[in-house]
């Protein structure tokens, strides 16, 4: 266990990448939307796409987490099990302390009623439905998922180059296309979406938990054949 929390310290010597740039970005993505928001003059809710910004830079967070840090690991002699078991509990932690801070923002803003002027940046009604544990819950898997989108993508490049890289993107690309245009065809968009609603954000960040799960599984075998 010590060896990979010597990993979770490795990754955090650039603190920059997993704790403050995403803070800077949340923060500057907040002021923003909190100034869109005064400039409307309504006095219904107000809401904004804004704080999926931190969320998207996780998937940068996965791709430099093996980038830059997976070669430096191996000139240290430390075993690709505790690099990549130290990585995933680094991105889990980080996960964590971004829903964290969603959720106590979230708070804020119900008891300020949305910052004074009904703009709310983290308490999204359809995410919220389920409680403070809920939403926490959906915005860790989706950031953790992110990562590991990343993290994926970059074991493939490492091992077997740009072409296969590109080659899983385009097959994945054109599987989502088919997908559509099946559903198009039987016109089932709306049943579709039902499932959706039904499911609510907890129960499609379960699926999403599963999605991890599985990429989690592929990287860690894949890894394993990855070039420093």
């Amino acid at each position: 266990m010590s060896r990979i929390l010597n990993v979770v310290r490795l990754q955090l010597i650039n603190r920059q990448t997993f704790i403050w740039v995403p803070l800077i970005i949340l923060g500057g993505a907040l002021l923003v939307s909190i100034a869109i928001y005064a400039m409307i003059p309504v006095d219904e809710p107000k809401y904004g796409g804004g704080s999926q910004a931190p969320l998207w830079y996780f998937f940068g967070i996965g791709i430099g987490a093996l980038s830059y840090t997976f070669p430096f690991s191996q000139a240290l002699s430390i075993t690709r099990r505790d690099f990549f078991l130290g990585t995933m509990l680094t991105a889990a932690a980080a996960s964590a302390l971004l829903a964290v801070i969603f959720i106590v923002g979230g708070a804020i803003e119900l008891a300020t009623n949305g910052w004074g002027i009904n703009g709310y940046f983290f308490h999204l009604p359809w995410v919220w439905e389920a409680g403070p544990l809920g939403a926490g819950f959906t915005y860790f898997v989706v950031a953790l998922l992110f990562f590991v989108i990343g993290f994926t993508a970059t074991t493939v490049f490492k091992t077997w180059g740009m072409t296969v890289l590109t080659i899983v993107w385009v097959s994945l690309a054109v599987l989502m296309v088919g997908v559509a245009f099946l559903i198009t065809r039987l016109e089932l968009w709306a049943r579709v979406w039902a499932g959706v609603v039904e499911l609510g954000a907890v129960g499609l960040a379960g699926w999403m938990l599963v999605a991890t799960v599985v990429m989690i599984v592929i990287s860690f075998f894949v890894i394993r054949r990855a070039k420093p």
